[in-house]
């Protein structure tokens, strides 16, 4: 079986660092990714993926990626049952194993 995800994408905010209280480090980023058709009013829409990413690869792009970068992620998706208003609903993450940074935008920009 296989579960893995290659995405490529424009980070929507700068990365920060947290720590658990186990002392991992982790980032959360958001990448938006154009889709590569078009809706039905002829627009490019974008999709959003909220993406989780620990240790190493958390520390690396928190500090060499900014807002507006252009980043791949190659990861695999992971879901869990999370209790919201007493209500159990799935949630899916996307769990980074590698970022490759692409380009990012100049200080002009």
């Amino acid at each position: 079986m296989l579960n893995q995800v290659v995405l490529v994408g424009r980070l929507c905010r700068k990365p920060e660092i947290m720590e658990t209280d186990s002392g991992k480090k982790r980032t959360y980023i958001t990448l938006a990714v154009p889709r590569s058709f078009k809706n039905t009013n002829g627009e490019y829409e974008t999709d959003f993926l909220d993406c989780i990413l620990w240790d190493n690869v958390a520390t690396s792009t928190v500090e060499y990626c900014n807002k507006g970068d252009i980043v791949g992620v190659k990861g695999r998706l992971q879901s869990r049952t999370v209790e919201e208003d007493s209500k159990r609903k799935t949630v899916t993450s996307i769990v980074a194993e590698k970022v490759t940074f692409l380009t990012s935008k100049s200080k002009e920009d």
